[in-house]
């Protein structure tokens, strides 16, 4: 696979679909009288935001202290770390569920799900979404999480070791399975549409995302609350990613630890949050008149097959995935304007990232902003691709790139435009994010900016 054109893949790709009937965006190749009973394809715009994050659970602040270069990243709080050799990591550190959930009901949901329910209420809130005034069973919840409740899962082997296996909690399983979040988030709204959770690694969420875009675009859904969530700064989390050596140790200083393509990168930053996003469909939310951030115009998901931890080093996996997003969006390579790369601040993934973006966009590569916010707030893991789509929403709507901080001394393998410290104006008319996890899972996703047609 070395030197293959992807670009030139897309435009063939788009060639086809032309002589073979296809709308060029969306539809597969089905005998044509299959394709002539298929309804047209919908259009999905994202209309509402919610997040929980080391810089704040409030979009509009979140957003402003992304974009002035601030750091999340600090030394941890709400655990021992004596014992370790990593001592800090992106920890929310405020986090107040009240007003939402009873604080009796919030004691059997696990750290990663009272992220969802937060954000995903608030993303339903910022939408401005009456369900007594839509059809439920056209609202889904697909959510992603690489671990799920590992707090839970720790605290409840601490106690039956302790005390016995009688004195296991009998909330322990529907705290701490991976679907608990896009569960209880159904039930507190009511949402009768499809609910389930997805778990692909660092991709866990761009994978839901993608998911919940062909729901509402096949007509099974008119919206989704979609997007990632993971809470696993935790005993065991920590402790096992930093003997798998996966974790940056400069406990010196915690805020300057997460430098995506920076030749000092040590490993990436353990962090934790959720991002989730209502995607509905077009006619759906102009008729109740709702205020709209993006388009969701692709997707494109692929499998390394390589190694379960360590990339392609070529970016293959990575680079098809970009290139399928790209193509089922219908648009080409030269369209986007930025990326929000996957950034972990390892010495493999960015290299292998970058090599990806280049074998994609060839020499557009050079003329594309590039950012990874992962420099400010850390890696969270499953919840990073929705916390990562907010952030291209917000991108699009007030026409800025976020920094890629940290960026002082940047590696010459890793030599197209990070948006290095500062932030940049760009009216962002296409951009991409890119989501890659341990099992070489590969996932992108494309948004657009609305034009009101």
């Amino acid at each position: 696979m070395l030197g293959f054109d992807w670009a030139a893949f897309i435009l063939k790709c788009q060639q086809r679909d032309k002589i073979s009937g296809r709308d060029g965006r969306h539809q597969q190749d089905w005998p044509k009288a299959f394709v002539m009973q298929k309804p047209a394809m919908r259009r999905i715009v994202v209309t509402g935001v919610g997040v929980v994050t080391p810089l704040g659970n409030d979009v509009d602040a979140f957003w402003n202290r992304l974009c002035a270069g601030e750091s999340g990243v600090q030394t941890l709080t709400t655990m021992d770390t004596s014992l370790y050799k990593v001592h800090f990591g992106g920890e929310v550190a405020e986090f107040d569920l009240s007003g939402l959930v009873d604080p009796r009901e919030a004691k059997r949901l696990d750290r990663f799900t009272q992220f969802a329910v937060y954000a995903g209420s608030r993303a339903i809130e910022d939408a401005g979404l009456d369900f007594d005034k839509t059809d439920r069973g056209k609202c889904g919840v697909i959510l992603g999480s690489g671990i799920g409740g590992l707090g839970e899962i720790e605290s409840q082997i601490e106690r039956m070791i302790a005390k016995g296996p009688d004195r296991v909690s009998p909330f322990t399983v529907p705290k701490m399975m991976v679907n608990a979040a896009g569960g209880n988030l159904s039930i507190a709204h009511g949402l009768k549409g499809p609910n389930y959770a997805v778990a692909t690694a660092c991709a866990s969420a761009t994978n839901a995302m993608g998911d919940a875009l062909r729901s509402v675009r096949l007509g099974e859904t008119d919206l989704v609350i979609t997007g990632g969530t993971e809470a696993a700064i935790t005993k065991m989390g920590l402790a096992a990613f930093q003997n798998m050596k996966a974790l940056s140790t400069r406990n010196d200083d915690p805020a300057r630890a997460s430098r995506p393509f920076d030749a000092d990168r040590d490993g990436f930053v353990l962090a934790e949050g959720a991002g989730i996003l209502v995607f509905e469909e077009l006619e759906h939310a102009k008729a109740r008149d709702a205020k709209i951030y993006a388009e969701v115009l692709g997707y494109g998901t692929t499998s390394d097959a390589g190694h379960i931890t360590a990339p392609d080093p070529e970016g293959n996996g990575a680079a098809k995935a970009m290139a399928l997003a790209i193509q089922d969006a219908g648009i080409e390579p030269k369209q986007i304007n930025y990326v929000n790369a996957h950034g972990t601040s390892t010495p493999l993934g960015d290299k292998a990232e970058t090599t990806a973006i280049k074998r994609v966009f060839g020499e557009h590569a050079n003329h594309l902003k590039i950012s990874s916010t992962k420099s400010a707030l850390g890696h969270s893991l499953g919840a990073s691709g929705g916390i990562e789509a907010v952030i291209l929403s917000k991108a699009i709507v007030d026409s800025k790139i976020p920094p890629t901080i940290n960026l002082d001394n940047p590696d010459p393998a890793c030599d197209l435009d990070y948006t290095a410290n500062e932030a940049a104006p760009l009216e962002v008319d296409y951009a991409m994010s890119n989501s890659f996890g341990f099992g070489g899972h590969n996932a992108c996703i494309v948004f657009s900016r609305y034009s009101g047609e």
